[in-house]
């Protein structure tokens, strides 16, 4: 498998790791098998984070016990220096591990530093200090602090959404972190479900030789597709290439990223599906969003109170209640135009 140098932290990694975020929504046989296949298979890189519910509980009971083969990637959400540290023993005794070697803050709407108040970086240092982590980073998804934190030389690497859907102005950024010599973990390779061809975005993706996807995997049949796509072409076909090109023209600009920074919702709906559905209903089999209970979770959209609390957290400043009551729209007309 292709390898890539996580930047300065010396760390040689598969050129695709294992988001762990989906295994959450596994049992724990299924996560548990879906872990050890995905490493016996090659994989080495694998991320995850003290908000992902049970994500890190299941990794520690598949793998924990060959720590030695893989590079662990996890997160804090902590505000404050006090409560990264019980984030961090937390995530170690989860993990089963004495050290975690990529420790990130969770998207922080400000770039940590030292003396900022919060005590956050500081925490991280001693905790690098006493060798439970050892690597300082951070995930994002506002470019401004993404470059802020390139700018500040205090990471060791970045992880921010990057797929073949990205602007000038992202890809401009992931070219700047290897000039830093910064790692550069993608998220949203497939920008969260809107990009169906796995070949052609690792194909995309393999022209910034420092960028490493992280995949988010639910289910064996999602692992079997990337390691057939490992098996394939590596540089982009002609057909590939239309493909990014249709892609880009149907889903550039307005569209919901499914980042999930709007929940949660005192309405409760949920957001990241109804905000999408008109991509959703036109590039994935339609049928498993008219069931019943999609029709009443789309019909909550009804509900909404207007609170702002979605559009005021968008990371991409998306109006989200017009998108929403737009997307509702769509969908009745979809379901009154269905045959009979």
């Amino acid at each position: 498998m292709p390898e890539a140098l996580l930047g300065r932290t010396g760390l040689r990694v598969n050129k695709d790791g294992f988001g762990a975020l989906p295994v959450q929504r596994a049992s724990k046989e299924d996560a548990v098998v879906l872990l050890r296949k995905a490493l016996d298979g090659g994989i080495n890189f694998f991320d995850t984070a003290r908000g992902y519910t049970d994500s890190e509980e299941k990794l520690g009971a598949a793998i924990g016990g060959r720590r030695n083969d893989f590079v662990l990637a996890s997160k804090t959400h902590a505000k404050k220096g006090e409560d990264l540290w019980k984030d961090l023993e937390t995530s170690l005794k989860n993990l089963k591990t004495s050290h975690i070697d990529i420790y990130q803050f969770h998207n922080p709407p400000f770039c940590p530093k030292p003396n900022d108040g919060t005590g956050l970086y500081e925490a991280a240092l001693k905790a690098r200090e006493q060798g439970k982590i050892r690597f300082i980073s951070i995930t994002n998804h506002r470019l401004a602090v993404a470059r802020e934190a390139i700018d500040s030389g205090l990471y060791d690497t970045l992880q921010f959404p990057f797929n073949y859907l990205s602007d000038e102005k992202e890809q401009a950024m992931v070219r700047y972190c290897e000039e830093k010599n910064i790692g550069f973990i993608c998220m949203k390779a497939l920008s969260g479900g809107l990009i169906t061809d796995v070949a052609a975005s690792r194909a995309w993706l393999g022209d910034f030789k420092g960028a490493v996807p992280i995949w988010g995997i639910q289910r064996e049949s999602e692992l079997d597709a990337l390691f057939a796509a490992q098996r394939g072409n590596t540089v982009l076909s002609a057909e590939q290439r239309r493909r990014i090109e249709a892609d880009r023209a149907e889903l550039a600009g307005n569209f919901c990223r499914a980042c999930d920074y709007c929940q949660p919702c005192p309405a409760e709906i949920k957001i990241s599906t109804c905000a999408r559905m008109f991509l959703l209903l036109r590039r994935m089999p339609p049928g498993q969003f008219l069931t019943e209970d999609f029709k009443k979770e789309m019909a909550r959209i009804e509900d909404c109170i207007h609170c702002n609390h979605c559009k005021d957290n968008c990371p991409y400043g998306l109006d989200t209640p017009a998108l929403l009551e737009k997307n509702l729209g769509d969908y009745r007309k979809f379901l009154a135009e269905l045959p009979a």
